[in-house]
């Protein structure tokens, strides 16, 4: 009996002890589900905080790219304004070269054109002085013309040049060939009042000997052999020393 007695109490201490394990049971799964809550808010929590993280270090990577490819352009933009920099500087090189060449072509032209009215220096039957450039040019074109045989075309311009450079250094030499020209085309009156200008205007002339002979030969052929002769011996007086009186002390004892 007793024994039987103690089984009961001891199932019935068990009755009592199970809700109390049941309830620690319990107890313990709300723990747990909790943990489990807590631990998920935390991942959750971390999974946000990583993804933030992320979508600020892509944004502020963006960034950098994008100042990185401005930096770029900056760059590339003055290469290249650099590059434009030196055409211009060339180009600015290239035409102040061509325009200091273009200068000195205009300077050289004009002092060529210049050049061509300044009085230059000239030798002519010894004697020395200055002559426009027209002037030497037009006293040589009638010389030219006179050495060519063309003694009309030649008496003509000497006559022109005369009345055109009255005061020319040439004329002296002008007039001698002018006369010769005449003297060439019969036209010995003519030529005899050149001769006679040249010897007047210029008795120490080179050809001056030679105009005097001249003036005789006029003389002759115009029948004046009275005068040609006084003419022969006032040049053998004058110059005696000159090629022109050796010729006129032969033809003085032919002259009657």
């Amino acid at each position: 009996m007793r024994a039987r007695h103690s089984l009961h109490a001891i199932a019935a201490a068990a009755a009592l002890l199970l809700p109390v394990a049941g309830q620690a049971a319990l107890f313990e799964d709300d723990e747990a589900r909790r943990a489990i809550l807590e631990l998920r808010q935390k991942v959750e929590a971390q999974r946000v905080a990583t993804e933030q993280q992320n979508a600020t270090l892509r944004a502020e990577n963006e960034q950098l790219r994008r100042s990185l490819l401005d930096l770029q352009n900056q760059i590339e933009a003055l290469r290249g304004e650099l590059a434009r920099g030196r055409g211009t500087d060339e180009q600015l090189a290239r035409d102040i070269a061509d325009l200091q060449r273009r200068q000195k072509d205009i300077s050289q032209g004009v002092e060529d054109r210049l050049r061509k009215f300044e009085p230059v220096k000239v030798t002519v039957d010894g004697r020395e002085f200055t002559a426009d450039p027209a002037e030497q040019r037009d006293y040589e074109a009638a010389l030219a013309i006179f050495r060519k045989g063309d003694f009309p075309a030649a008496q003509a311009a000497f006559a022109d040049f005369t009345r055109k450079y009255p005061q020319s250094g040439y004329k002296p030499s002008a007039l001698f060939w002018v006369g010769n020209a005449q003297y060439a085309n019969r036209d010995y009156r003519g030529a005899l009042a050149n001769f006679r200008a040249l010897v007047a205007q210029a008795p120490d002339h080179a050809r001056a000997p030679e105009a005097v002979l001249s003036i005789a030969n006029c003389q002759i052929e115009l029948k004046d052999n009275a005068g040609a002769r006084r003419t022969l011996e006032d040049l053998v007086k004058a110059y005696p020393q000159s090629e022109a009186a050796v010729a006129a002390r032969e033809r003085i004892a032919r002259v009657r």
